[in-house]
């Protein structure tokens, strides 16, 4: 209990800090930031799944309830883009494979599912089934998601100029509360529905079905309100932070310099794919940006929120990306790892 309360009081010290020093997303940077020194320094913190859950639980209502009957049928004429989400993973792949191999000299299953974009937990799992090294696979793929939502508020404000101050909903005084109550019950009937079938991203997907069924029924009207997007943003920020707890000096040299260098390589191919959709004229730049960048699913979706991207746009290439990655990487894995000589 006492390591949660100082987690909590690190998390808000960023969030202070963040908003005196007026930078950007300061619900979701600073607790990210402050919990990521605090471990390095050695402080014992922890985060807490069951919340960190039910934060994205909110994240999934908040994109359903944007569902409209003229948003589901523009969702037909982003097949071309889609279908780039499997040439991008192939892209990733052929290249972060031999990356984290040749230069870091990782064993192919860790440099496998080291390159592979997908969920944390799925990773960790198939990579720990194939015999890679769990603790490099946990730090790679907390790397990602901390490099990449870190650098993209950054890049939109630079680039186009995004105003990422905007408050993300209505407050909650002025949503009905009916309204409210029917939010929470997608969140949680949702969240373990989906669980309760195997689907993966239950806590966020979940709630997006059935809040998305809500609205299209024209029962849902509202998006959860902003102080509920700022505390998810805050508790997942923390989550983020708090992957550092008990990471060494060894750790810090190969595994997470190992994931910074990835990184690079990662946005750059996401600046080729988005700079290459946006002369074919297919979708907007910023959009795509979000679209194809591979961080998490929920800071992906809190970063598009906040922005007012294309909401259907980007989620869907990021739950095709996760697909794609969950089903074909095991499948892809037995195919091109090294046959143990005789």
């Amino acid at each position: 209990m006492k390591r949660l309360a100082l987690t909590y009081a690190v998390a808000a010290v960023g969030v202070a800090v963040f908003h005196l020093l007026r930078l950007p997303l300061p619900w979701l940077l600073g607790p990210i930031f402050a919990c990521l020194i605090a471990a390095l320094c050695g402080l014992p913190l922890r985060g807490n799944k069951l919340v960190n859950d039910a934060m994205r639980s909110i994240l999934g209502v908040a994109v359903g309830a944007t569902f409209t009957v003229a948003l589901l049928g523009s969702m037909v004429d982003m097949w071309p883009t889609l279908l780039m989400i499997p040439l991008m993973i192939a892209s990733i792949g052929a290249i972060g494979i031999p990356y984290f191999q040749r230069i870091w000299g990782f064993d192919f299953a860790t440099s496998y599912y080291s390159a592979m974009p997908g969920g944390l937990q799925d990773m960790l799992a198939f990579g720990e089934e194939a015999g890679g090294d769990v603790r490099a696979l946990s730090l790679i793929h907390a790397t990602r998601v901390m490099v990449i939502v870190v650098a993209l508020p950054f890049i939109l404000q630079g680039v186009w100029d995004a105003d990422l101050s905007n408050p993300p909903g209505a407050p909650a005084t002025s949503v009905a509360p009916t309204q409210l109550l029917l939010m929470v019950f997608c969140g949680l009937v949702g969240w373990r529905g989906a669980k309760a079938i195997g689907m993966f991203g239950a806590s966020i997907l979940g709630p997006l079905i059935l809040a998305a069924i809500l609205a299209l029924l024209g029962v849902l009207q509202h998006r959860p309100p902003s102080e509920a997007i700022w505390l998810a943003q805050f508790f997942i920020g923390m989550t983020v932070g708090t992957k550092y707890v008990g990471v060494t000096m060894p750790e810090v040299r190969r595994d997470v310099a190992a994931a910074i260098g990835f990184c690079v390589i990662l946005l750059i191919l996401t600046v080729i794919f988005a700079e290459a959709i946006h002369l074919m004229e297919l979708a907007p730049p910023l959009e795509t940006l979000l679209a194809f960048a591979p961080g998490g699913q929920a800071e992906m979706t809190i970063l598009a929120l906040i922005v007012g991207a294309d909401m259907a746009f980007v989620i869907a290439h990021h739950v095709l990306r996760i697909f794609v990655v969950i089903l074909g990487a095991p499948l892809a894995a037995r195919v091109f790892s090294p046959r143990p000589k005789d």
